[in-house]
């Protein structure tokens, strides 16, 4: 179980990128790689999960900060549920 300070920041952090992020802002360029962005955001459950777990969760991170339109639930879920309250 992860402590749920860990997984606020992750939540936090992924709705602040989500939230600053354009379509037309290309995920590479001149002062901004999204990458950094997936990486700031896993930041808080590094050492934390399993490196296949962390992968995904930085694919998963990835897509909500870039598509706009994906479903956020069974991300926050799956939070919860790393915390114990899910």
């Amino acid at each position: 179980m992860i402590d749920r300070s860990h997984t606020e920041k992750v939540l936090y952090r992924v709705a602040i990128c989500a939230f600053t992020y354009y379509p037309e802002k290309p995920e590479q360029g001149p002062g901004y790689d999204v990458e950094e962005d997936v990486a700031w955001c896993t930041l808080p459950l590094e050492n934390r999960l399993p490196r296949p777990d962390l992968e995904m969760f930085r694919n998963v991170i990835r897509m909500l900060i870039t598509v706009p339109t994906v479903d956020r639930r069974p991300f926050i879920m799956k939070l919860a549920e790393l915390s114990g309250e899910g």
